[in-house]
């Protein structure tokens, strides 16, 4: 079998495994308040996230919580939150402005993009992970447009991996072009991180 085959079968079990989580709510609940908590002291003004899909972790409702949070506080710049826009030219992403209610369209993938709302530019960026393992490695999907994305931003946002605990890939293997990320999360803390 070679390496994609692998990494294909590995993602179609794993996102039947989240989809089959037999208490997960629990583990939403869990990962939410982890995330929360996670937030707390960052100096992040401009977090960029995602519209979950197949079984993902949601992070809008934290990161609206996030949000609201700093608006209370009365911070002068306020705080934004960005969801992706594929390039299909350049197979990588920008990141447009978020709020609830904002209009949305989805993209070519079926994905929910915001319509009509301001390029940011993340200094956090929050990542779904199908699977991760050991090192603050990810398994996604394949497309390859987070990697692409992160290899052109200058400055390089800091990147957090989201995953419920039974994503984690005993012995997974990253390839050379694959990026760590910053942080791994799931729903017991933080898991699987380089740097923290």
């Amino acid at each position: 079998m070679s390496i994609s085959e692998h990494k294909k079968a590995m993602r179609q079990r794993l996102v039947a495994q989240r989809l089959q989580l037999p208490d997960r709510q629990h583990r939403v609940e869990m990962l939410q308040q982890v995330m929360r908590i996670w937030l707390l002291g960052r100096p992040d003004a401009v977090i960029g996230a995602y519209w979950p899909i197949k079984g993902e972790f949601d992070p809008l409702p934290a990161l609206h919580r996030w949000k609201e949070d700093g608006e209370w506080m009365d911070e002068p710049q306020g705080r934004k939150i960005g969801l992706p826009i594929v390039d299909k030219h350049h197979k990588t992403l920008s990141f447009h402005a978020w709020y609830p209610g904002c209009l949305m369209q989805d993209d070519e993938y079926g994905i929910p993009t915001p319509q009509d709302t301001e390029a940011i530019t993340p200094t956090l960026l929050f990542v779904a992970c199908v699977g991760y393992g050991a090192g603050g490695y990810r398994l996604g999907y394949g497309g390859g447009f987070y990697d692409r994305t992160l290899a052109t931003r200058l400055p390089r946002p800091f990147t957090v991996g989201l995953s419920f605990s039974a994503g984690f890939v005993q012995n997974f293997e990253p390839e050379p072009h694959d990026v760590p990320l910053d942080a791994i999360l799931n729903e017991y803390g933080v898991a699987g991180s380089p740097s923290l």
